[in-house]
């Protein structure tokens, strides 16, 4: 029972904070603003839970083009922490070569649930036409990975199902994300 809460606890912190690092990739990679100044609530709230660990990695891994390795590596260090500790929890049951590959897959896990979480937030304010920051910083994010959808998919009765289709590539890439990290861990 203990195990249980502690991992809880764990999977908690360690997913809203290499969520956020995650999203502050993304949100710079698409170029979205988010000082104080651009009046964008969401970049503040990423900034203010991730500089603590992308800025003094920031001095020691430069960006590669657009991408910023920074956070990165740190949402990487974030669920490298959690399963280690996981880890030495269980006892150190069985190798330690699969802390880093659990943490990998955890990291793309993470990704594929926060673009989930998006994408469903940004179909459900588009219904309601709102005039929010927020909803304008979700249409920039989603609608890089919509458009592709949107050239195969036409609207259907003026309604835009390229949502709906995303969501169900990203719960494909879920199962098929499971079924890698059982072969993987079987190997090691």
């Amino acid at each position: 029972m203990l195990y249980q809460i502690v991992s809880l606890l764990l999977e908690v912190v360690a997913g809203v904070l290499s969520g956020a690092c995650l999203l502050r990739l993304y949100m710079q990679y698409q170029r979205i603003p988010m000082s104080a100044r651009s009046g964008n609530p969401l970049g503040r709230f990423v900034f203010a839970l991730t500089d603590w660990i992308v800025l003094p990695l920031r001095r020691v891994l430069p960006a590669i083009g657009a991408l910023d390795t920074a956070s990165l590596a740190a949402a990487f260090v974030l669920q490298l922490a959690e399963f280690g500790i996981l880890w030495l929890l269980a006892g150190a049951a069985g190798g330690l070569a699969a802390v880093p590959i659990l943490a990998l897959f955890g990291l793309v896990r993470m990704a594929i649930s926060g673009l989930t979480g998006a994408v469903i937030v940004y179909a459900i304010l588009s219904w309601v036409q709102t005039n929010s920051v927020i909803a304008d910083v979700l249409e920039r994010l989603v609608a890089p990975l919509l458009q592709p959808i949107r050239r195969v998919l036409p609207l259907v009765g003026g309604v835009d199902l390229s949502p709906l289709a995303l969501l169900v590539i990203l719960q494909i890439a879920a199962i098929v994300l499971g079924s890698m990290q059982a072969a993987a861990l079987l190997l090691v």
